[in-house]
């Protein structure tokens, strides 16, 4: 059977896509300074030329290839916002679409090169930062959809919590990973499911829109 032919496009398509893959198992493993053009090149499987021919440089794909792992990760995150799932689907929904990130190394590794990098690169800070306002974004919008189909308001703004879980779920999965004998993968994911539960649940059970005081610690106290 004769296979069909791709067009320039979808030639060029492929191509791009191997040269990510490529890069996102390589960056995750090396970091992006020891990795170079070629070392890609070499590893999806073509030349010099060919990575020249999709990108103007290391950087440009680097930032391509946290845009693609983002808006992945994004295209899930809308979906819930359909007033036709029930709260619990969405809720289980969402701690699955997390578990399924916090397992994904590769993924978690890329974006900790990406923040390195930017901490040392005030252009790579630049371009980083609109990617980042909008990961926020996109976590925040679904808060704010989720405590409105509950009918109350948020314990903080949705920006705020929003900050929030993505600071912590970075800070965990960074923990686990350079300290693996200190918190292990499974009590890692309970610390960011408990999480998770307990904003959904305020919002599931009509809790106001403040903390218990219980969960207040008395000044002096730890």
């Amino acid at each position: 059977m004769n296979r069909k032919r791709l067009s320039r496009q979808d030639s060029r398509d492929r191509t791009t896509q191997r040269l990510l893959a490529a890069a996102g198992k390589l960056i995750a493993k090396r970091g992006l300074s020891d990795t170079s053009l070629e070392d890609i090149a070499e590893e999806a499987g073509y030349t010099r030329g060919a990575f020249y021919s999709n990108f103007s440089s290391k950087g440009d794909l680097f930032i391509e290839l946290l845009r693609r792992d983002q808006e992945a990760t994004n295209a899930q995150l809308r979906a819930l916002r359909d007033d036709s799932l029930p709260l619990d689907h969405i809720q289980q929904r969402i701690q699955e679409i997390y578990t399924q990130m916090y397992s994904t190394n590769e993924s978690f590794m890329i974006w900790t090169e990406a923040r390195m990098l930017a901490a040392r690169d005030a252009k790579f800070r630049f371009n980083l930062d609109a990617l980042l306002v909008e990961k926020r974004a996109e976590v925040a919008e679904l808060i704010e959809y989720f405590y409105r189909r509950a009918g109350i308001a948020s314990p903080l703004a949705p920006p705020t919590l929003a900050m929030g879980f993505n600071s912590l779920f970075e800070g965990v999965k960074l923990t686990m990973l350079s300290s693996p004998g200190d918190l292990t993968s499974k009590d890692a994911e309970s610390v960011l499911r408990l999480f998770v539960e307990s904003l959904m649940h305020l919002a599931s059970k009509g809790v106001p829109a403040q903390w218990p005081t219980a969960m207040v610690c008395p000044a002096g106290e730890v």
